[in-house]
């Protein structure tokens, strides 16, 4: 199965996975739910509010994994995501997984991922979503800035990570980070472009200036799967235009 029909297969076999016991209205109720603490109550996140039910849990994987996932693969394609045989994907706060699937599958879909989340609901989806798209991978549940990382060369991935923690973890995050490019891994961190969720952005970018960072923001016109186009038409939003803004830190190994 070539990787287009694997993608295809994959949001299918989701759509059936979190509709089985839902309905779609009650999915839509629930992504209005999750849209508004993401802009509203962002202090709640932290304590893992925004996945705290089976509505919201739902909404996250059908309508922010694949819209990620999407975009996620037109960034790594943009700036060069291709891996060695020998270097390992590190999903930091890997959620459902797609941050890392997409990296994989950039490179052939033969790189191992490894996963960490505090969320036993988020291993398991990771877990259900590598299998689905046919990349190998395995998750933990755990606290990623705790946990040690493995020593072998990876590729370390944050996507819309940082911008959940509380400033003293995020400061652990950047230095766990800045450690490892410095030995030669590679890193990419995804953010949402707005400023106000992000504040610390500059500092990060300025700090790695040093380790060559690739700063970049992006603003992408890409379809929707049918299953996010519908949930966006549902709750009154519009993701005709993709974005985020990337830190970037190439291998010097």
């Amino acid at each position: 199965m070539n990787e287009s029909d694997r993608i295809a297969a994959w949001l299918e076999a989701l759509e059936q996975r979190h509709l089985a016991d839902l309905t779609f209205a009650e999915v839509g109720r629930a992504l209005r739910a999750l849209s508004s603490c993401y802009v509203e109550r962002r202090g709640r996140i932290a304590g893992g509010s925004a996945l705290d039910g089976a509505g919201k849990r739902a909404a996250f994987a059908l309508y922010y994994g694949p819209m990620h996932f999407m975009l996620l693969r037109h960034i790594l394609g943009a700036i060069g995501g291709q891996l060695g045989r020998d270097v390992a994907i590190l999903d930091v706060g890997c959620g459902t997984g797609v941050a890392g699937a997409a990296w994989s599958l950039a490179s052939g879909a033969a790189t191992q991922i490894m996963g960490i989340d505090r969320s036993d609901w988020a291993v398991a989806e990771a877990h259900w979503t590598w299998h689905s798209l046919g990349v190998p991978g395995r998750a933990r549940r755990g606290d990623a800035l705790a946990a040690p990382w493995p020593r072998k060369r990876l590729a370390i991935v944050a996507a819309f990570t940082a911008n959940e923690l509380q400033s003293e973890a995020r400061s652990r995050l950047r230095e766990r980070l800045e450690q490892r490019a410095s030995l030669g891994d590679t890193i990419l961190v995804v953010e949402p472009v707005a400023r106000g969720v992000a504040p610390w952005w500059s500092e990060w970018r300025d700090r790695w200036t040093a380790l060559g960072v690739r700063e970049d923001e992006w603003r992408v016109h890409l379809a929707l799967p049918e299953i996010v186009a519908r949930l966006d038409r549902a709750v009154g939003m519009r993701h005709d235009e993709l974005t985020a803004r990337t830190l970037f830190v190439q291998s010097k190994r």
